[in-house]
């Protein structure tokens, strides 16, 4: 039996929001499991001049094959944090793509309908595990529910390589937030008894 994830040789993302959200966290978080995976990979982040605050986003490519060129103007998926990220790459996202974004912080929400389009309470959902640190994580999760580009075991993995050993006792709650990103994927589409 084939899956999305046996099929699709390419996976172009975008991951975009403020600085300070975690969103190159996200995207180098996310290439180091594709590495783990045995996967090519490209990460190219992107950000203003301001520490936090201002724009940022990354891309992230992960394919079975060679990746050729890491500038990519059209996407299978852009993960948005905020309005302004939406508002920005909502066109970017190729027919049939995902858009998966931070419901807790859009007001206006995607209007596409040649999209699949995923939100995402994150910033709730982040607020109820008592980390408000980990909603990249909760969002992570859902991309990884909807779009199955590696494991999360392997994205445990690599946050254990990526985050700064101050940060490991942190870990427990970033698997839980990527499991809950997971779940909330999964509660949505299961239809209640």
């Amino acid at each position: 039996m084939s899956t999305e994830k046996d099929t699709i040789m390419t996976h172009e993302i975008l991951f975009a929001g403020f600085g300070g959200q975690g969103v190159l966290s996200m995207g180098m978080t996310l290439a180091s499991a594709g590495m783990a995976e045995g996967k090519e990979v490209s990460w190219m982040p992107s950000y203003g001049p301001e520490m936090r605050g201002g724009t940022a986003n990354c891309i992230v490519i992960i394919s079975k094959t060679p990746v050729s060129s890491p500038i990519v103007t059209k996407f299978d998926a852009v993960i948005a944090l905020n309005q302004p990220s939406l508002d920005k790459f909502e066109k970017a996202v190729r027919p049939n793509g995902v858009l998966l974004y931070d419901s807790s912080n859009i007001i206006v929400p995607p209007t596409r309908t040649d999209i699949t389009v995923v939100p995402v309470a994150a910033e709730i959902e982040a607020q109820k595990l008592n980390a408000p640190r980990v909603k990249n994580m909760i969002l992570l999760g859902a991309f990884l529910s909807v779009c199955q580009v590696v494991s999360i075991s392997s994205v445990v993995k690599a946050l254990a390589e990526v985050l700064p050993e101050r940060y490991h006792h942190l870990l427990k709650v970033n698997q839980q937030a990527l499991e809950r990103g997971e779940e909330l994927v999964i509660e949505a589409v299961t239809p209640i008894a």
